[in-house]
């Protein structure tokens, strides 16, 4: 059963406050660590892709909610175990100014604990949202990517008026602060839904071996998986190198690279509002969306690896992210709720594919530009990046073509009311 416009708009405030609360660690916590604190920027990367690969527990968190019959427990419980760990990242700041090595330790413990909130509270929201949404997989998945970046601005704009003047101890105040809100939000956000949406009927008793393995034997849900990663993996290999790029090859201050993916940013979102209303209008398909945003952005980055105009190829880059993010995810909450009993489960591993792919991301593309630029000029190791991230685009692009035509098929087939 579906359930109104408003509803759903209200649960996607679970998506942002999981969007606040995600992107601290990985821009504030980042920038303290290495400016103020003066550490190798390796360790921020490496506790961020510790975070990620924590996430391949999402199988596990949307087939307990199976199991159990609802998903709103996992939502608070999971963004309950985010914030503790966000509060225990901030105190590990305050913590390394005396003992580095007892930081690590506080570090080390609260990124397991964010990864695994987040796979918890990510995949029970996507499993409810799918089940809830009913036909409106496009117009929802653009809500929700929406409220997602909508969170993560407000609570770095927020976070850094409030940090003023900064100060460790202050750190820790206004975190406790910024989780206390994500909380309440994600309370609210899901009061009734469930119920409103009778999801809570839905219980799956297999096993998670049985589950995962009968989700693997789907050859839809299998081919489907491979292209969330190869499509995931082309969508964030750019994402740590942009802005060098164009401070490197094109000379921009870090006000002005700032401002470049500013841009990049609003493109995705003018894509995701424009798919979002022409699906609504019956105009395209999610599909349709998906290969036409994978083209987009190889365009894009071709244009940069070429030495195009700067902000263009970045614009046509976004606007094609954007694109892709609708069709790829509303795809994947199709996808899942054509099965309604295991909607968690095969969230779950669509999303634990996501989350390798977007941790292995930035260790490939920085990687390779550092090799590169052994060997080639600044703007040929750029391009080679670059060049690959297109390739995959494409690449992801033909296995849509494909792979999204069986999964709406199938749910065409199992969901005939939709």
């Amino acid at each position: 059963m579906s359930v109104g416009w408003a509803t759903l708009a209200r649960l996607c405030l679970v998506n942002a406050a999981i969007g606040g609360l995600a992107a601290l660690p990985v821009n504030l916590f980042n920038r303290l660590m290495t400016v103020e604190l003066a550490l190798p920027a390796l360790l921020p990367g490496l506790l961020v892709a510790l975070h990620y690969g924590v996430q391949l527990t999402r199988p596990v968190w949307g087939h307990r909610s199976d199991v159990k019959g609802g998903r709103t427990p996992f939502i608070l419980g999971g963004m309950a175990v985010v914030g503790a760990g966000v509060l225990g990242a901030a105190w590990g700041i305050s913590v390394a100014e005396t003992s580095v090595p007892m930081a690590l330790l506080v570090w080390l413990v609260s990124y397991i604990a964010i990864g695994l909130g987040i796979g918890a509270a990510g995949t029970s929201f996507l499993a409810l949202l799918a089940s809830a949404s009913g036909a409106r997989k496009g117009g929802v998945a653009t809500t929700a990517w929406l409220f997602l970046i909508a969170g993560a601005i407000a609570a770095s704009i927020g976070t850094g008026i409030a940090l003023e003047p900064y100060s460790p101890a202050r750190l820790v105040t206004v975190m406790a602060v910024v989780v206390g809100i994500a909380l309440v939000m994600c309370v609210v956000a899901t009061l009734g839904v469930e119920a409103r949406a009778g999801a809570v009927v839905e219980r799956d008793d297999t096993p998670l071996r049985v589950a995962l393995r009968q989700t693997w034997g789907d050859p839809v849900a299998r081919r489907f998986t491979g292209f969330v990663f190869l499509s995931i993996l082309a969508f964030y290999l750019s994402e740590l190198i942009l802005e060098p790029f164009a401070g490197h090859i094109h000379g921009l201050g870090p006000e002005d690279s700032t401002k470049l993916s500013g841009g990049k940013d609003g493109a995705a979102l003018l894509g995701m509002i424009g798919a979002g209303v022409l699906s609504q209008l019956r105009i395209g398909s999610l599909r349709v969306w998906a290969i036409a945003g994978c083209v987009i952005s190889a365009a894009g980055l071709l244009g940069l690896g070429a030495g195009l105009a700067l902000v263009p190829s970045t614009v046509v880059l976004g606007l094609g992210n954007g694109l892709f993010v609708v069709g790829a995810v509303g795809s994947m909450m199709q996808l899942a709720a054509a099965h309604a009993r295991s909607t968690g489960t095969r969230m779950g591993v669509f999303g634990a594919a996501q989350a390798i792919a977007a941790g292995l991301a930035g260790l490939v593309a920085t990687a390779m530009l550092d090799l590169t630029r052994l060997i080639l000029p600044d703007a040929l190791a750029y391009a080679s990046v670059f060049t690959l991230e297109a390739v995959l685009f494409l690449a992801a692009a033909v296995m849509a073509a494909s792979v999204m035509r069986g999964a709406e098929m199938e749910d065409a087939t199992l969901v005939p009311g939709e």
